[in-house]
């Protein structure tokens, strides 16, 4: 592209360093990486676990099983109707799973946060690399047509005292060659 072109295919100052820092850290090759401690590793299987269907069932089962061996006293009643141990071992579990799986909800929600600013700037470059395509193209589209009209005007010029004749012939009716 020439010099005078060069100045038609431009985007501001700050969205040019925009896309120089973008196109250096190249955004879409390098997908953000968490490094998990032990406690998130556990905090995700223990909200895996504990949001499953399998897990649901599995407990229901067992509640059912230590409701009808109290009610039954085919063992001798451990914890009579009230049911107060059950309570508090289903309170006890509830205790620690909450805050466990919180923490899982908290570490996904940061994933979540990375994963959106990381697309963020994958659609930032591209808007920008976008715009400057879109600029180039008009600047060779605007060069194009600068040669139509140049190769026009000499063809016009080349032309003219023929088409001139024919025109002043079809616009006074009766004159004729």
């Amino acid at each position: 592209m020439s010099n005078e072109q060069s100045h038609k295919v431009h985007l501001s100052p700050e969205d040019q360093e925009r896309l120089r820092e973008l196109r250096a850290q190249k955004p879409a090759r390098n997908v953000p990486k968490l490094a998990l401690t032990p406690g998130a590793m556990l905090a995700d299987r223990v909200a895996e676990t504990v949001g499953s269907w399998r897990f649901i069932i599995i407990q229901s089962v067992l509640l059912g099983i230590w409701i009808v061996l109290n009610m039954m006293a085919f063992i001798s009643r451990w914890d009579p109707y009230p049911f107060i141990l059950l309570n508090l071992v289903l309170s006890f579990q509830a205790a620690y799973a909450a805050p466990i799986i919180m923490m899982s909800q908290n570490r996904q929600s940061e994933i979540d946060r990375r994963h959106a600013e990381h697309d963020y700037r994958i659609n930032v470059k591209a808007e920008l690399e976008i715009e400057l395509l879109h600029n180039k193209i008009d600047a060779l589209r605007e060069q194009e047509i600068l040669q139509l009209l140049n190769i026009i005007q000499r063809l016009s010029a080349h032309l003219a005292p023929e088409l001139v004749a024919a025109i002043e012939a079809e616009a006074v009716p009766g004159k004729t060659k």
